[in-house]
């Protein structure tokens, strides 16, 4: 928590949360964003659809923390398509969370970036028994999407502090 603060300095804090698919970004999220007294946005509400990483991670770039009208669209899962608008305050903490997050296009946004590292059978186990294996169909076409943008992208080479996912350490990077 310090480590955030004092790389925001004088700044509003920005924290990016990436990983793969059950890893433990919303968990951590939740937890750190009313430490910050931060609001909390979670690329699940943006993706669009099964197919959205990478639009996903645009919008963290061009509407969430964008300098005029910051905010960004719900995506509605059920009826698919694109839901209400959520303005955002430009002057209060934000800690954004979700696969596609920490890019090199939305990491100069930021104050902090972490990436969180865990097992693909412990992602899959605790992925499968959140969402009681509804989406279970989806996790290979995910994944693809996944190594694509970390192919691409190395958010674990952006972020500022590795995790370790199953809560037991940490290794930190200065």
């Amino acid at each position: 928590m310090a480590a955030i603060r004092d790389t925001a300095g004088s700044r509003r804090a920005v924290v990016l949360i990436d990983g793969r698919s059950g890893a433990g970004k919303t968990v951590l999220a939740e937890a750190l964003a009313p430490r910050l007294g931060a609001q909390l946005v979670s690329l699940d509400e943006l993706y669009p659809g099964w197919e959205g990483l990478e639009a996903g991670s645009d919008a963290v770039h061009e509407t969430v923390l964008r300098a005029r009208d910051p905010g960004w669209t719900r995506w509605d899962w059920a009826s698919a398509r694109a839901a209400e608008w959520h303005p955002v305050d430009p002057d209060r903490a934000m800690v954004i969370e979700g696969c596609g997050a920490l890019s090199r296009a939305n990491r100069p946004l930021a104050t902090f970036g972490l990436w969180i590292e865990l097992d693909a059978e412990e992602r899959q186990r605790r992925s499968s028994a959140r969402d009681r294996g509804r989406f279970d169909r989806y996790w290979q076409p995910w994944a693809a999407q996944e190594d694509a943008f970390i192919a691409r992208e190395h958010p674990r080479d952006l972020a500022d502090a590795v995790i370790a996912g199953d809560v037991t350490g940490s290794t930190t990077r200065g």
